[in-house]
């Protein structure tokens, strides 16, 4: 009986040893030798993906894997795209993330104001897309942070940031203020492009947007040094000062040689300037300058305005500027 009992014992720390053994090679640290990228591709399933992770290197063993998933795992289907799966990733946590859909999330961002070629440039940039990075018409993107899977195509997300901008748009539009002088969410559009290079901060945008507004109801040249410049760089810094001939220059977009809106946006404006264009501020200033602090003063008058570049040169001078 003596006997008997600690056989018994002996199988039964035997057996515990060997379950303890199964679930560390379950929840334990796998071999990963690195955080690496492995892609899951539409309609793999839990077979495929395995042998693919074998021979990354990710797991040990495609059958040992799919046999502890089956004993510790759920039946959920996994889920394709791109994973960032870290070094010494357990067999538990590569299962929980593939069927889980925790994808990497692959981003391009679009600052507020940032003109068309930029948007190219950043697209073209973009590790994980395919195709040529089109150029989208000017004021067509809505600024903002656009995720993406590996594979998509730069196109495709061109029309996610168009099909962005056409629907805040088109809600911003429908709460348009009777104060707002643009006649069509194109002029909208154009007009918030002005606002959005006029100034960075956004406690002045509807400031901003109340002098342009002012200006165009008076049939006021707008005179936007930004929009001197677009046509000279389509919206890349112009590194200089702007020339006498530049201002002169007819060429539709400048708003110092004609009166009235340009033919078109200068840049993709954010929602706080399309808003801000359709709900300016309830002010009659016609004119404003640089403070010197990274805003503007205003003014309801041009002897006003006089006295503020007045200061705001006498403030270059002392600064070097």
């Amino acid at each position: 009986m003596r006997r008997f009992g600690l056989f018994g014992l002996i199988a039964l720390l035997a057996l515990l040893a060997g379950v303890a053994t199964v679930v560390s090679a379950w929840r334990g640290a796998g071999p990963n030798p690195r955080a690496q990228t492995f892609q899951v591709r539409e309609g793999a399933t839990l077979t495929s993906a395995a042998r693919e992770l074998e021979a990354a290197g990710i797991i040990g063993s495609a059958s040992r894997f799919r046999l502890l998933a089956r004993l510790f795992g759920s039946d959920e289907p996994i889920k394709a795209g791109e994973y960032n799966v870290p070094e010494g990733a357990s067999p538990s946590d590569i299962l929980a993330m593939l069927q889980g859909g925790r994808t990497l999330q692959r981003m391009v961002v679009v600052p507020e104001g940032w003109p068309s070629v930029l948007v190219q440039d950043a697209l073209a940039k973009a590790e994980g897309l395919t195709g040529v990075a089109p150029l989208p018409p000017e004021g067509s993107v809505l600024p903002d942070s656009y995720a993406f899977q590996r594979g998509d195509t730069r196109q495709q997300v061109v029309e996610r940031m168009q099909g962005a901008m056409r629907t805040y748009l088109a809600q911003a539009w429908a709460k348009r203020k009777p104060t707002s002088v643009a006649k069509t969410p194109e002029e909208a559009v154009i007009l918030a492009s002005i606002v959005e290079k006029e100034t960075g901060k956004a406690s002045e945008r509807r400031m901003v947007a109340a002098v342009y507004t002012n200006r165009l109801k008076r049939n006021m040249p707008l005179q936007a040094d930004p929009t001197v410049i677009y046509p000279i760089t389509k919206g890349r810094p112009l590194g200089r000062r702007i020339l006498l001939s530049e201002l002169r220059a007819r060429n539709g977009y400048n708003t110092y040689a004609s009166p009235g809106l340009p033919v078109g946006p200068i840049a993709n404006p954010g929602r706080a300037s399309i808003d801000a264009v359709l709900d300016p501020a309830d002010s009659p200033a016609l004119y404003f300058v640089a403070d010197g602090s990274g805003g503007h003063v205003f003014a309801n008058t041009l002897d006003e305005h006089n006295r503020n570049v007045a200061k705001w040169r006498e403030f270059r001078r002392v600064h070097g500027i």
